[in-house]
């Protein structure tokens, strides 16, 4: 399966691997079949986790690649990362509050939870996009060796570790709010449909078109860096062991660091 996976074309490599994420995201969600809620804790932990991942891959197998690729490409790095990082997370900021804007004026919708939930899930599909295209690129950058296929895949791990919360987030206060369980799973679980078309379409861009490669490795990061320090830190930080959740968040960040070095 390992030989088949390796030798397997970029296209397939960067499916399999957002269709894992995509698993990820359905498994969380699946737990509205079994619990009325889960242990914030838990939950928690692994938004601390899941931001050390990012942060560490938005660095390692993102943004340093996509300085040497811009370099032999004979760019201005600076600028280009620059641009790309800004753009990255201003889409995010701007997609969150456009979302947010058209949920408050929808005034058929007088439940408070069921507003937050539906806001909730609106933003984690948003969220799943541009993480879906930051797998693709990193797999498409593959050929231009600009990064490695442990660390291609491992950025798609630690996307999936955060996918895991992002489903329960959506399907158990779903079903707080009276929608059946098989519902408020199948909303958990389409929630991260999105990353497996996203992964493919960046995939495609950074092979065919590797002038904006350096670019849209910049982009991804500034991506993945406004979701973990706006959404995964910050509620990883509304437990009351702050001090175990930014351990948890460090932690994260070692494991991504040596496996980015170690297999580089």
């Amino acid at each position: 399966m390992i030989d088949f996976y390796i030798n397997a074309s970029v296209y397939v490599q960067v499916l399999i691997a957002t269709l894992m994420t995509w698993a990820i995201t359905t498994l969380g969600a699946s737990l509205v079949f079994f619990f009325k809620k889960v242990n914030s804790t838990v939950l928690d932990a692994m938004m601390g986790l899941s931001a050390g991942v990012m942060i560490a891959a938005s660095f390692f197998s993102l943004l340093s690649p996509a300085v040497e690729e811009a370099k032999n490409l004979q760019m201005n790095a600076a600028l280009v990362l620059s641009i790309g990082f800004l753009v990255g997370s201003v889409i995010l900021i701007l997609s969150d509050n456009f979302f947010t804007r058209i949920l408050d004026k929808r005034d058929n919708i007088n439940a408070k939870g069921l507003k937050r939930s539906i806001m909730l899930m609106l933003s984690i599909t948003l969220h799943n996009i541009p993480e879906g295209l930051a797998i693709g690129v990193a797999f498409g950058s593959i050929a231009s060796n600009s990064t490695t296929l442990m660390g291609a895949f491992m950025l798609a791990v630690g996307i999936g570790i955060q996918n895991f919360p992002e489903g329960s987030a959506i399907s158990l206060p779903l079903r707080r709010e009276n929608f059946s369980r098989m519902k408020s799973f199948i909303y958990g679980t389409l929630s991260g449909i999105v990353e497996p078309i996203a992964g493919i379409i960046g995939c495609i861009l950074v092979i065919y078109v590797k002038n904006i490669l350096p670019f849209f490795l910049a982009f991804a990061a500034g991506a993945m860096i406004y979701v973990a320090v706006s959404e995964l830190i910050p509620e990883s930080q509304n437990n009351k062991c702050k001090n175990l959740m930014s351990l948890f968040t460090l932690f994260g960040f070692t494991i991504m660091m040596l496996l980015d070095v170690a297999f580089s």
